[in-house]
């Protein structure tokens, strides 16, 4: 059956309900669905049209007809999900983002995954600077683990995963394969695929392919092989000259702490909503450290107060996002507590 661009579609199998938004090779169809607000690939023999059923069932007409005794029950089959693999990846760290009541991401369920079609036997440990944390067992093939829960702050803390995998084959049990996987904040956020088998978009990382696959090698192309034997910007010549443009004057005077409670923004706070608020605050904080930037401060405070915590977060997520960045960090200080991140650039 050939399905157009916007035809609305259900599952045979599950009953759920969506809509084709593009074809994909190999006859696949993607399609979107509202109730998961996610997009999934699909063949056309697990579907049908919305409006072909509710044309059948308008049709239809109850005929009395000679009772006949049921057909014996067939044995049950077990029906592989449908939002089937496309290819196969191996074991992969998949990190699901839970938000709370304020749609805030408080914290991350951590699952295992296993795309493939051998089973295997695994063990993992989580190092944190406060806390250790180890799972293990048995894998099965395209099957998931829930291990548990990684609290949004313990980014800061770079998390480092070691895991250790056997694939159970023919042959029987291979050898140990290990890997180490410190995770960096910002290249977590640029991590985000939808998972297999969990079918929900999340921080994915690859740990082990499947066995027997060979490694590829990418060929290099003529603007990364450029990037890579580029002269630095400030080179002009065998003398390495750099080219200064950082006003030390105003760099001497900059303030290296900056508080962004509304009272010491605008005169005015009281009559502003919270939303209003924020927003004020964020756009301060942006303006402080485009500037901090442009004159090469190498570290400053930002004092955000404790409260909610809604404001931290907010900055926490600038500047994981801000390749500038090369740390910061909300520890106990003795002049501000808990209410102050400090930032580091590179």
């Amino acid at each position: 059956m050939i399905y157009a661009i916007g035809t609305k579609v259900k599952f045979l199998h599950t009953g759920d309900e969506g809509v084709v938004r593009s074809l994909l090779d190999n006859g696949m169809l993607n399609i979107y669905l509202p109730a998961e607000n996610m997009e999934i690939p699909a063949a056309p023999e697990d579907l049908f049209r919305v409006e072909d059923a509710k044309k059948q069932k308008a049709k239809a007409k109850v005929v009395p007809g000679k009772k006949k005794k049921p057909a014996p029950k067939a044995p049950p089959i077990k029906i592989e999900t449908q939002y089937s693999i496309l290819k196969s990846y191996g074991i992969q760290l998949a990190f699901l983002p839970k938000e709370n009541a304020q749609g805030l991401v408080e914290n991350y369920t951590i699952y295992l995954l296993n795309d493939t079609k051998y089973d295997a036997v695994y063990d993992l440990r989580l190092l944190l600077n406060y806390r250790t944390q180890t799972w293990s067992g048995k894998l099965p093939a395209t099957s998931f683990a829930e291990l548990g829960e990684m609290i949004y702050d313990d980014l800061n803390e770079a998390p480092e995963f070691e895991t250790e995998i056997s694939w159970v084959t023919t042959a029987g049990v291979e050898e140990p394969l290990f890997k180490s996987l410190k995770i960096k904040a910002k290249s977590f956020f640029k991590a985000i695929k939808t998972a297999p088998l969990l079918n929900k978009p999340t921080h994915l990382y690859r740990l082990f392919d499947k066995p027997g696959a060979k490694e590829e090698k990418k060929e290099e192309d003529l603007q990364a092989y450029t990037k890579r034997h580029a002269k630095p910007t400030w080179y002009k010549g065998n003398d390495y000259r750099l080219i200064n443009a950082v006003d030390t004057s105003a760099l001497a005077h900059f303030e290296r702490e900056f508080d962004l409670h509304i009272e010491q923004l605008r005169e005015d706070w009281k009559k502003l909503s919270n939303a209003e608020i924020l927003a004020i605050q964020l756009m301060e904080f942006d303006a402080y450290l485009s500037q901090a930037l442009r004159l090469g401060a190498p570290t400053v405070f930002v004092i955000h107060g404790v409260g909610k915590g809604r404001l931290r977060n907010e900055i926490a997520t600038r500047l994981m996002n801000n390749p500038d960045v090369k740390t910061f960090k909300n520890e106990y200080h003795p002049k501000y507590g808990y209410g102050a991140t400090e930032v580091i650039f590179e």
